[in-house]
């Protein structure tokens, strides 16, 4: 019995191989020649494969070949399986140590003041790894995108994504000196629909600003009046160049506050939310390759995210 449940992994694995090489081809013909089969033996593969899954995964005509929906998605995994094998040979072969391609997504500000500046250590230490880094804040999927780990903040959905925390930081609207010395300082939070509130130009998870209204319950001021950001470094910028009043991370703007380039408003009427930050990977159930635990292991050992609401 194991040996022809190992049989039919094989097959398997070999069936996803010869569909992603038709996929990629956009011919039986082409396909069968990469792989030295014939095309026929190629057709047939992707029959069986066709009726085991009982899905059709490619339109077929006289001239041309197109993956249906099920096929794109299939496509994807297929992708993300066979690198993952690839990976784990590699890796055996070479005594487990970390290698491959790596690809990070992660938020601007966070890319920018802690991701970039301990890449030049994580590459020394682990030379065989190369880093493909995405910095933007657009949320991505993972597997479509083929992703290995996405640095977020937020409340996480419900997924069969893996995420470890990374840190917890505070919230905090600031402004430049000129911006303020123009405009006046907001001493409540009612004070901020008369002034420029910069904002993000995507749905983003907390759009109002929340605060204390004094009387014991919050209420919610919605940025308007102010400039469409794509991310928090943009916003950050716009802030010190006195386009308007941001909201923070405070780790984000602690340099500038220090150093007088943006003053803290309205901290009395904080409701102490905060930001949570997330290394997340694919998972559970599928293997973690080495490059992806080294860097989980790194961004826990490097990074410092944490202050008290």
């Amino acid at each position: 019995m194991d040996s022809i449940m190992a049989r039919q992994d094989i097959n398997r694995s070999f069936e996803m191989a010869v569909f992603a090489a038709v996929v990629e081809a956009g011919a039986f013909s082409a396909a069968a020649r990469r792989l030295e089969l014939t095309p026929s033996a190629v057709s047939k593969l992707v029959n069986r494969l066709e009726a085991r899954l009982g899905t059709r995964l490619l339109q077929r005509s006289t001239r041309q070949l197109h993956t249906t929906p099920e096929g794109d998605a299939f496509y994807v995994q297929c992708k993300r399986i066979l690198d993952d094998i690839n990976s784990a040979e590699r890796e055996a072969a070479h005594g487990a140590a970390p290698r491959g391609r790596l690809r990070i997504n992660c938020f601007v500000p966070f890319g920018v003041h802690y991701l970039l500046p301990i890449l030049p250590e994580f590459s020394e230490r682990y030379p065989d790894i190369l880093l493909d880094v995405v910095v933007s804040d657009a949320v991505v999927d993972l597997l479509e995108d083929r992703t290995d780990i996405a640095i977020r903040t937020g409340r996480l959905k419900e997924s069969n994504l893996v995420a470890r925390k990374l840190g917890e930081d505070c919230m905090i609207v600031a402004a430049s000196p000129a911006y303020l010395a123009r405009h006046g300082t907001p001493r409540t939070p009612q004070e901020l629909t008369g002034h420029k509130l910069l904002g993000f130009n995507f749905r983003h998870q907390k759009e109002a600003w929340p605060f204390r209204d004094g009387a014991g319950g919050n209420i919610h001021i919605t940025p308007q009046g102010g400039i469409l950001v794509s991310d928090g470094e943009s916003m950050r910028q716009l802030a010190l160049a006195g386009m308007g009043l941001g909201r923070f991370m405070s780790q984000h703007v602690r340099d500038d506050i220090a150093q007088g380039r943006l003053v803290p408003l309205l901290e009395d009427y904080s409701t102490g939310d905060g930001e949570i930050v997330h290394a997340v990977f694919m998972g559970p159930g599928l293997q973690v390759p080495a490059r992806v635990r080294v860097m989980l292991d790194f961004l826990l050992e490097k990074v410092t995210l944490s202050r008290p609401c």
